[in-house]
């Protein structure tokens, strides 16, 4: 299969049909057409994508929509009328993949349930990512990404104690669900490969903030007590959070006993390594407040900056807090190319976040094909849907 305007990446070769919008499906097709697969946008006529009206904008194109579909390309089908439908059947015998992210049952209502897909395409792997999934008794409700993370116990330990509830700053419930179903898929392309069977994958937004609690589960089965906010710090591991400094803050993490003696050394601050309240990371976990204000005595003394320097060089990990700005100008960041921009013919140059999957021998490069205008691609899509459908369209 061609791949017009693609990098080559370990998925060329592949070609996915996207219908979803807005977040956690449109995710996932970003990170499959940074693999290198063709992804083809299938979009409401008019209208197109619902991101393409949320803010920011940039000459009246949406910032967000912008960052969430570089490398894409776009046809407009109105899947109640004959000749779309068949335009996208046409998409669909070529394809390898489909991604929705419907609210269950749509798709059946539109007659492209998998059931129906997988008799008539065997060989199309269907991915679905939603709210709750394609199964359970909340399998019908909507779901945006603030309803999960509050039903999935990742505000209950975000935050600072005693405070209301706070919502993870980055849309982690959809970003979790798209990352997930990209797993899927590219599992289910190597299934196919092998076994000849395509699968249909679903998702849901609540399974993936429960499956990234990690570390809170631990906690509560091996104790019962239920994990609420501790703000920066770590619950299992001490020194590891934020601590103050003289004009700001600094991270110091701390992970094990030869590193805690080594911050104290550098922190001069020997009789913590003997005291009997930090002897070890249990120790110091049952006494974070006590080292806390220790270790911030010398600490408040000097800059963040001063003291950056001075761990590193004793090869304690640290680092500044960043605000966006700084993050995306920070030499290591820039060094991995986590920084990328593409030339929009309204917007013009527009930046965004780099494609953290770094692969031996494929190309990463600095410039990325802009998100497409609604229906940009309509002609190369419809001359590619033929040689599916060639008897149901017309020319």
């Amino acid at each position: 299969m061609t791949q017009p305007h693609t990098p080559k990446g370990l998925l060329t070769g592949i070609t996915v049909i996207d219908l979803t919008r807005v977040l956690a499906g449109p995710y996932c097709t970003m990170i499959l057409a940074d693999l290198g697969a063709r992804v083809i946008k299938v979009e409401v006529p008019e209208i197109g994508d619902d991101s393409r009206h949320i803010g920011p904008f940039i000459k009246e194109q949406s910032a967000y929509f912008m960052g969430l579909n570089r490398g894409k390309e776009s046809i407009a089908l109105n899947l109640k009328q004959p000749k779309d439908r068949a335009i996208l059947e046409g998409l669909l015998e070529q394809a390898d993949v489909v991604v929705e992210n419907y609210r269950p049952g749509t798709m059946e209502k539109l007659g492209y349930g998998w059931d129906s897909l997988h008799e008539r395409f065997p060989h199309l792997i269907y991915a679905a990512a939603s709210g709750f999934g394609h199964s359970g008794p909340y399998m019908e409700k909507p779901a945006y990404d603030m309803v999960v993370q509050a039903m999935g116990g990742i505000m209950s330990v975000t935050g600072q104690p005693d405070t209301p509830p706070t919502r993870v700053g980055s849309s982690v419930g959809d970003i979790t669900a798209g990352l997930f179903t990209a797993i899927g898929v590219n599992a289910a392309l190597y299934d196919r490969a092998t076994t000849g069977q395509a699968r249909k994958i679903h998702v849901a937004m609540l399974d993936s903030q429960v499956a990234i609690l990690e570390n809170a589960i631990a906690r509560y089965t091996a104790t019962g007590d239920i994990p609420g906010p501790i703000g920066s710090r770590h619950p299992s591991i001490a020194p590891f959070q934020v601590y103050t400094s003289a004009n700001g803050y600094v991270v110091v993490a701390a992970g094990n006993d030869v590193l805690f003696h080594r911050l104290c050394d550098t922190l001069e601050l020997p009789a913590l390594k003997t005291d009997p309240r930090f002897l070890t990371n249990n120790d110091r976990v049952e006494n974070v407040t006590d080292l806390t204000q220790a270790l911030e005595v010398p600490l408040m003394t000097q800059s963040t900056e001063h003291w950056i320097a001075l761990l590193e060089k004793n090869g304690i990990p640290t680092g500044p807090i960043n605000n966006v700005a700084q993050a995306l100008s920070d030499p290591q960041v820039l060094a991995r190319n986590m920084v990328v921009q593409s030339n929009h013919p309204i917007a013009g140059t527009v930046r965004m976040a780099g494609n953290p999957i770094k692969i031996s021998g494929i190309e990463d490069p600095t410039t990325r094909k802009a998100a497409p205008l609604l229906d940009q691609d309509r002609d190369a899509i419809i001359k590619f849907a033929k040689a599916g459908q060639p008897d149901k369209m017309s020319p």
